[in-house]
């Protein structure tokens, strides 16, 4: 008599585990990779960048809260990406210490894009490696 036994349980829990891991992983090394891009001068930009996992989705986040993050990115005024930034220039500012600055925007650095194009690879090789046996 052949006896038959489910595991398909533990196989989904077991996968849904090394999804999570490969996840946190992988959104730890793009979210270091971008603060490794990203231009210091008060630290601040830099330390804004986090990454998180959701588990129930098996998705991960990269990003910030930072508005200057998306300064940095996108770049602003006649430098920006898309067209879209200011056309009234120069305009000026206080910055946080008090000081008067006048801009005609700033150049995008694209952190978190250069981060991404670089590990892209990376990761899909390391969630091939990490899954392979399962």
């Amino acid at each position: 008599m052949i006896k038959f036994e489910n595991n398909s349980n533990k196989i989904i829990k077991e996968l849904g585990n090394e999804i999570i891991n490969a996840l946190e992983e992988a959104s730890g090394e793009l979210e270091a990779e971008v603060k490794r891009n990203t231009k210091v001068k008060t630290g601040k930009t830099k330390q804004s960048w986090q990454h998180t996992v959701d588990k129930q989705k098996y998705v991960a986040y990269v990003g910030s809260n930072y508005e200057n993050a998306i300064w940095e990115e996108f770049g602003t005024g006649i430098y920006a990406l898309n067209g879209n930034g200011r056309k009234d220039v120069p305009w000026h500012y206080m910055d946080e210490s008090g000081q008067w600055h006048s801009t005609k925007g700033k150049k995008p650095r694209r952190a978190f894009k250069k981060a991404y194009l670089r590990l892209k690879p990376l990761i899909k090789k390391f969630f091939k490696e990490r899954l392979k046996d399962l």
